[in-house]
């Protein structure tokens, strides 16, 4: 089983990294600020004026690990990695099932099941742990009615009622968001989702956790083989990895909002932290941000029990563990592909 190694972000203005013997040094002005060895290091994300020297990028190419480059926002700019790997056979048979619609509404079907399962387990676990400081009927009739969507989700239908069925769920879902929010209500409100831009503190909050996913799950396909643009659920569009989106939308419940709710609730996240520009889009300081850094890199390292491998994982390597179970499905060693459900 891969090892769970730490993401290393670098948010410092005018930093640099370069190689120094097996090992990233960060410097700032010259100086020399932190020293990495490369064994511990499972992938290197850059946000804003951040350099990185040819060497460095030779070294951590080699070493499989992988290096983005993000706006000082999120905004994914781009990346270094080395030769992709796995066995060319295993990517044609993706390419071969995504062309197959029926195939891919069965892959469909499953990342959603997940998806929904999950994000009634957010509501479930909001009920239980706060009953009295939100509206329990709203939320639990929310939950209640995702639990429809989920028996709509086994019917033998295509992708786009597949689609819909989705889109119905996510509005009930997101509908009762607001409700899970039960400190700082004045300052972290939500009404929908926004994304390009997102349009208040929540939404800033959700964007941000949405690319660290992305960045994780994109890495986690490549490393067993797969190509990340190929996906079932999400089509082909330039630009875009499909089968990533496909994969993070198990995820995005049980890491990504239930991070950011926590951030608000346990006040580990403040109204000051936030801007809005002119354009009505909020960002996040620099503070802020290493605060979520720091709470997502150790929400990865907390362990669960597995479902389906029924072993003992670290969340960090969830991702990685889904992509080698969505490989076998591929090869014919799996019946069908089992999405992660949060218990």
């Amino acid at each position: 089983m891969k090892r769970h190694l730490n993401t290393l972000f670098v948010t410092t203005q005018g930093a640099y990294l370069a190689k120094e013997g097996e090992s990233v040094v960060v410097k700032v002005e010259k100086e020399a600020r932190m020293r990495v060895p490369i064994h511990t290091v499972g992938g290197i994300v850059c946000f804003g004026n951040v350099g990185c020297s040819p060497f460095l990028m030779g070294f951590c190419a080699e070493r499989d690990v992988t290096i983005s480059f993000l706006s000082e926002h999120g905004r994914f700019l781009a990346r270094v990695q080395g030769p992709v790997s796995g066995n060319v056979l295993l990517r044609r048979e993706q390419y071969r099932r995504a062309d197959d619609m029926a195939v891919s509404a069965t892959m469909a079907r499953a990342v959603l099941t997940g998806k929904l399962t999950n994000c009634r387990t957010v509501l479930q676990r909001a009920l239980r742990d706060h009953a009295g400081k939100l509206d329990a009927d709203k939320v639990g009739h929310a939950s209640r009615q995702i639990s429809g969507s989920l028996q709509r989700l086994q019917e033998d239908v295509s992708l786009d009622v597949l689609r819909g069925i989705e889109g119905d769920a996510a509005h009930v879902y997101f509908n009762v968001f607001d409700h899970l929010i039960t400190i700082q209500k004045e300052d972290f409100s939500f009404k929908e989702r926004s994304r390009r831009p997102p349009m208040d503190n929540v939404n800033c909050l959700m964007s941000f956790l949405y690319t660290l996913l992305m960045h994780d799950v994109r890495s986690a396909l490549e490393s067993v083989g797969l190509d990340p643009a190929v996906g079932f659920l999400h089509r082909d569009r330039p630009g875009r990895p499909g089968l990533a989106l496909d994969l993070m939308e198990e995820f995005r419940p049980f890491i990504a909002d239930r991070l950011a709710l926590s951030l608000i609730n346990l006040c580990q996240v403040q109204k000051d932290g936030f801007r809005k520009t002119e354009s009505g889009a909020v960002l996040m300081d620099d503070e802020t941000r290493k605060t979520l850094l720091i709470a997502y890199q150790k929400r990865k390292q907390d362990e669960l029990m597995h479902p389906f491998i029924e072993e003992k994982v670290t969340v960090g390597l969830l991702f990685h563990t889904q992509a080698l179970l969505l490989a076998r499905y591929l090869r014919g060693d799996l019946d069908g592909y089992p999405p992660f459900i949060w218990r």
